[in-house]
């Protein structure tokens, strides 16, 4: 099947610049297969659901996400409520969703895997609303990736930046974070320095913890790290930022379809760092976390077994 009415929004910032990025390399790659795209060129990240639904508008029946994480979820997020499939052309550092899927890390067989146009319908999930197709997090994740954006704007973006990024946040991470949380209608108080809370199964599996299960039965997994001293919470957070694994042992695990937390303390009326997929924002508490299935229709490889990502 050739497909037709495909955009690609490519994110320029997205990875490490390289040849498979340029708009002319996917265009050519595209024609080579007998199928043809329109390019939109975002240099920034808050661009990206503005071009995409522009997209919409124009009448594409399938938009491309070409980048990383959170530009595959920018997307994802403009896409939410209408019937236009996602396309992903990974282009980011980790690509733990286009991975989740089996989707080519190389550029022509991932464009075959667009133009062959076999679709799949995949569960979200949000925080206040917002969409995240991998993770959330609140406290030291979101400072590491921070100063990281900030590096790789300097130095351009690599794993050797994200650690540095670890490096630096070391003397500029604040104090735990004082937190109301309510997993499915039951809830404690905790004193924590990072909360992570992951919707993709693939992501756990890659950290070496245990939780896919969980996902697979249709609940978030919820990890609260202990109430550690400075560097024992960077080194955390570092391992997360760094895509090495999870000290689990040392983590509260919970797992649910409702998560509400909530700050307490002189800080509980102020916007908070939050991470969703990779990207940094300021959300307005208390955060409420849901999963929402079959939300978003994506072209995956014919051989996709439809096993919960």
């Amino acid at each position: 099947m050739v497909n037709s009415g495909i955009c690609v929004i490519l994110n320029a910032g997205s990875g490490k610049p390289d040849a498979k990025s340029q708009p002319d390399t996917i265009t050519a790659a595209f024609a080579a297969l007998g199928s043809s795209c329109t390019m939109k060129l975002v240099k920034e990240g808050s661009q990206i659901e503005t071009r995409t639904r522009d997209a919409v508008a124009e009448g594409f029946t399938t938009i491309v996400a070409a980048g990383g994480d959170g530009t595959i979820c920018g997307v994802a997020s403009a896409l939410r409520g209408t019937d236009v499939r996602m396309g992903i052309l990974p282009l980011g550092t980790f690509n733990y969703f286009a991975r989740s899927l089996d989707i080519p890390m190389d550029l022509e067989p991932a464009v075959k895997v667009i133009v062959e146009a076999h679709d799949r319908a995949l569960r979200i999930a949000t925080i206040n609303d917002q969409i995240f197709l991998n993770n959330a997090s609140l406290g030291a994740y979101a400072a590491i990736l921070e100063t990281r954006e900030g590096i790789y704007q300097r130095w351009g973006r690599s794993r050797a930046a994200a650690y540095w990024a670890v490096v630096k946040t070391l003397s500029t991470v604040r104090p735990p974070l004082r937190l109301r949380i309510t997993v499915d209608g039951e809830t404690r108080l905790v004193r924590s320095p990072l909360v992570f809370v992951v919707n993709n199964a693939y992501q756990l599996t890659q950290m070496a913890v245990e939780g896919a299960d969980h996902i697979e039965d249709g609940k978030l997994v919820v990890f609260i790290a202990p109430d550690a001293g400075r560097v024992e919470m960077i080194r955390m957070a570092a391992i997360i930022a760094l895509g090495r694994g999870l000290p689990e042992r040392k983590f509260t695990v919970l797992s649910g379809t409702d998560i509400m937390i909530e700050r307490i303390g002189r800080s509980a009326g102020h916007r908070q760092a939050v991470a969703r997929d990779g990207e940094r924002e300021r959300l307005a508490g208390p955060f409420r976390l849901k999963v929402i299935e079959d939300a978003l229709t994506v072209l995956v490889p014919e051989a996709d077994t439809g096993a919960p990502r």
